[in-house]
């Protein structure tokens, strides 16, 4: 199966490339809401929110290279993935790696990464990693609904933290088909550490950062909401890549499943952007 060709592009590799490239040749995509792109954005961008573009991507035009942004790229990458999914144009769609933040040389925090799959590994091994991956999201959001308990977006939080765990459990019945063990998935879920978040972050690092969130402001709503697009979309590649890598038609299938619906959440994520205002 081809998978869309997206680029992220560090701050100075695009601005080579506005260099370069002539005016009438690319468009510069902010997909940040209205409120954000007031407060300030990259000269000559054009404003197109993230839900805006679910319904409108073939208003893109067709015949330019496409570059999207947002605050710190979570949005941005999704945004560049429907865009290249779409087909929208004949040119090259890319994203800006650390968006906004990236751009004006605010650094973000550096999260450490583990090498979550290794394809020597059995089916009946990959499928538990990717349910332990699963019950670190879960555990996530459910972190997320305990520090945020009557924020605007809470049902967002609660939504994708019972998807995970649903998702662990399709992931579960193509477990049990090639595992020796055959544990209950409740009793097998319970087991499960979830030190890992999909894409390979780290569970308490990733707690730590919604610790410094303060409650009630707008740009910690922001500011999560994006932090969960980043690992949502990180999950989404990653399982989308170890469906096109895996031999295994049990473990391929469930990769594809949950990369599918990986995409849902992203989904749901930009919809609960627009909470954001108000908070």
């Amino acid at each position: 199966m081809d998978e869309p060709e997206v680029k992220a592009l560090t701050p100075d590799q695009l601005k080579d490339l506005m260099a370069k490239w002539d005016e009438e040749n690319y468009l510069l995509v902010d997909v940040r809401q209205p409120f954000e792109y007031a407060e300030g954005h990259i000269p000559g961008a054009s404003l197109f929110p993230l839900m805006d573009l679910h319904a409108r991507v073939f208003d893109l035009p067709n015949d330019r290279e496409l570059v999207f942004y947002c605050h710190s790229g979570g949005r941005s990458a999704f945004a560049a993935d429907l865009a290249a999914e779409a087909e929208v144009t004949r040119g090259g769609v890319y994203h800006l790696d650390g968006g906004l933040m990236a751009w004006d040389g605010r650094m973000l925090p550096d999260y450490p990464r583990v090498q979550v799959f290794d394809r020597e590994r059995s089916s009946a091994e990959l499928l538990m990693i990717a349910m332990n991956l699963e019950k670190g999201a879960f555990r996530f959001y459910a972190y997320a609904v305990e520090k945020f308990g009557d924020a605007p977006f809470i049902d967002t939080m609660k939504d994708l933290s019972a998807a995970e765990k649903g998702h662990a459990r399709t992931i579960y019945r193509f477990w049990e088909r090639v595992a020796a063990s055959k544990s209950s998935f409740e009793a097998l879920f319970e087991s499960l550490g979830g030190e890992i978040l999909e894409g390979g972050r780290d569970l308490k690092t990733a707690i730590d950062q919604v610790d410094r969130l303060e409650h009630g402001r707008r740009d910690s709503c922001m500011a999560l909401m994006e932090f969960a697009m980043t690992i949502e979309y990180s999950a989404y590649d990653l399982y989308r890549t170890m469906a096109l890598k895996s031999e295994d038609s049990a473990a391929r299938d469930a990769f594809w499943r949950i990369a599918q619906a990986e995409k849902g959440h992203m989904r749901m994520l930009g919809e609960a952007v627009s909470l954001c205002a108000e908070t």
